[in-house]
């Protein structure tokens, strides 16, 4: 049954965040909608959710369509009010005195503790206050619900949790998400748009089979646009030929057809289907200065404590090498954020059992992007720490997706894709021969992800990553160390770990 119609729907705010869409959500579905950053997914979903007009089109709604929005932002008036009291406040005040228990019972099914359910939201962290937005739209039982990036800020047994959560949904709630999180649109959903300008396109497939699906479809485009521009270079070929001819024999019968063939390629030419070409949210490109030291970093069984003293777990003897794409995993507490922070000692020149070889030329990132300091600007930021002039700083910075005006403004002012983009750049102009990276991906799209990913691996580059993406981190470590209780363990792959964390959802 469908519950909204979206016809030739578009919004346009300078230029095209999409045009000419059309599809239908029904019971049943479980949308996954995809695009790179700033290209329109959370303006779909306000449309959607009837909170903003459409620039072109129009969206017909089933009678009574109750539909619960979950945005990516946390409302300022939310963060003084306890988790629980947030929840209770969405219910309409006409109910509120007597259908309270709603409240207790969306808490249980998000296991939410009742100690949570006390504190102020602003004592929370991202993760449980993306909960309480879950928990508030859900409260009053949604026909449709609309998830604005639900794992940003998850770790993965929230992220289990939310997985399990969906799946058990009445089979009547259809659900649209916007996520970059590969892995998390594959086991949550069963149809996938991919939002563009001109030509979206929408599969009945999970994100990583439409993806196929979707590369497929362009080809086919671009063959079939080759085709049809050929025929009309053939077609104008022959009618020049024919001009001549009719022209010097003044055969009327030739310049007919001449105008005929003219006309032909005049039609192919307009009915040729644009080819989409992405419009790059701004490129990462890594480099990979080399070393011959055999061991870039040197774990000497060092003891990881908490900042009071007390042991949270043991090394071993552990050691990266050139060419070594290591991955951390562990629980949330386990110890990952601290000995990344032992080796960022080492990296610095800091005496102890973590030892960095005189060679290494390091890069780091952690996950706030706190390297970055928000008052710069990022052509101060690039030409401060390199002498490599404004032209050529300003020419990085453009080709990091930094276009001119945004290079004079504060940091602060940049989205998450532009200040990942920037961290990136920086890593790179240092010419690094060791990465330590940080949850890198916690502010790119997928396309972000991706050519990250294809950058550590073309170069070769050794690295320390940790990250709650399992597509990524997948993709990119070719050895994985686990935070096992009081032991850190190398293991041969990430999916012993990963059943684990996302089992105990």
């Amino acid at each position: 049954m469908t519950i909204l119609n979206i016809n030739a729907l578009g919004v346009t705010l300078g230029t095209p965040l999409f045009s000419d869409l059309s599809f239908t959500i029904s019971k049943t579905d479980r949308i996954g909608l995809v695009a790179a950053n700033g290209r329109g997914k959370s303006t779909l979903l306000a449309c959607l959710a009837g909170e903003r007009d459409p620039t072109s089109g129009d969206i017909t709604r089933a009678r009574g369509l109750r539909v619960g929005h979950v945005t990516q932002t946390v409302p300022s008036e939310a963060l003084a009010m306890s988790f629980q009291d947030w929840v209770l406040a969405a219910l309409p005040t006409e109910q509120a005195d007597y259908e309270s228990w709603r409240v207790d019972v969306v808490l249980d099914e998000l296991q939410v503790s009742q100690e949570l359910r006390q504190k102020p939201l602003s004592d929370l962290s991202g993760g449980w206050q993306r909960t309480a937005m879950l928990a508030a739209a859900w409260v009053n039982a949604p026909d449709l619900l609309l998830l604005d990036e639900p794992t940003n800020h998850l770790d993965l047994h929230r992220i289990g949790l939310l997985e399990t959560w969906l799946t058990a949904l009445p089979a009547d709630v259809p659900v649209v998400i916007t996520s970059h999180d590969r892995a998390f649109l594959d086991a949550t959903t069963n149809r996938t748009l991919f939002l563009r300008p001109e030509i979206s396109r929408l599969f009945s497939l999970p994100y990583s089979a439409a993806r196929a699906a979707l590369d497929e479809a362009d080809m086919a485009d671009e063959r079939r646009q080759t085709n049809d521009l050929n025929k009309a270079r053939q077609l104008r070929q022959q009618a020049a030929k024919l001009k001549n001819v009719g022209i010097n024999s003044g055969s009327d019968l030739l310049l007919t057809k001449t105008k005929q063939l003219t006309e032909r390629a005049d039609k192919l030419e307009a009915a040729a289907r644009p080819v989409h070409r992405d419009r790059s949210a701004g490129d990462i490109r890594l480099a990979n200065s080399g070393t011959h030291a055999k061991a870039l970093i040197a774990l000497d069984d060092v003891d990881v404590e908490t900042p009071d003293g007390r042991l949270l777990f043991r090394t071993g003897k552990k050691w990266i090498g050139p060419g070594d794409r290591v991955v951390l995993l562990g629980k949330n507490g386990a110890g990952k954020t601290r000995l990344v922070g032992l080796i960022q000692e080492a990296l610095m020149g800091a005496a102890g059992k973590v030892k960095s070889a005189p060679s290494v030329v390091p890069a780091y990132s952690d996950q706030h992007l706190s390297q970055l300091r928000g008052s710069d600007t990022p052509l101060g930021a690039v030409t401060a720490q390199f002498d490599i002039g404004d032209q050529r700083a300003r020419g990085v910075l453009a080709g990091a997706g930094i276009d001119f005006q945004m290079q004079g403004t504060p940091i602060d002012a940049l989205s998450g894709g532009q200040k990942a983009r920037l961290a990136m750049l920086i890593l790179r102009l240092k010419n690094p021969n060791f990465y330590l990276l940080d949850e890198p991906t916690n502010h790119l799209d997928i396309d972000g992800q991706e050519a990250l990913e294809a950058e550590l691996i073309l170069h070769g580059a050794s690295c320390l990553v940790v990250s709650h993406d399992r597509s990524f981190l997948r993709n990119v470590g070719n050895r994985f160390w686990w935070i096992n209780g009081r032991v850190l363990e190398e293991i041969d792959s990430p999916d012993a770990f990963l059943r684990e964390e996302m089992a105990e959802a």
